[in-house]
């Protein structure tokens, strides 16, 4: 097993894998990534925008790492709040956590670091690389 991957390396990785890191919102051994999927009306300016789409949160223990995310609702003030999303929208949200997740595999994978889901997680709401 490596030494401990820094704090500053993994920043740099989970930067790299797009836009998805909440980088004012994570400190050490702890990361928050997400995704605004899908706009629900592109009439407000840009940022009052709201959007489905899904938060992660990344907990870390050396080289193993937990994951549990949430799916809702993005407002204009900014905020996630747990909401159901629409069924329309279900798909897309989940597409892009999943291609999120796959990618957030891959680099842990290469950084010899282990990614599972937090005890919160179901089997029903684990996420997938698939």
């Amino acid at each position: 097993m490596s030494e401990r991957v820094t704090y500053k390396r993994l920043l740099r990785q989970f930067a790299a894998i797009g836009p998805y890191l909440r980088e004012d919102l994570c400190e050490e051994g702890h990361y928050r990534f997400d995704c605004l999927s899908v706009c629900v009306s592109a009439k407000p300016a840009p940022d009052k925008r709201e959007f489905w789409g899904w938060w992660l949160v990344l907990e870390q223990d050396d080289h193993h790492f937990r994951y549990h995310y949430q799916l809702g609702f993005y407002d204009a003030d900014g905020v996630w709040l747990d909401k159901p999303v629409p069924k329309k929208h279900q798909a897309e949200v989940e597409r892009t956590l999943n291609h999120f997740y796959k990618l957030l595999v891959d680099r842990l994978t290469v950084l010899e670091c282990h990614l599972a889901p937090a005890e919160q997680v179901t089997n029903e709401l684990a996420v997938t690389a698939a």
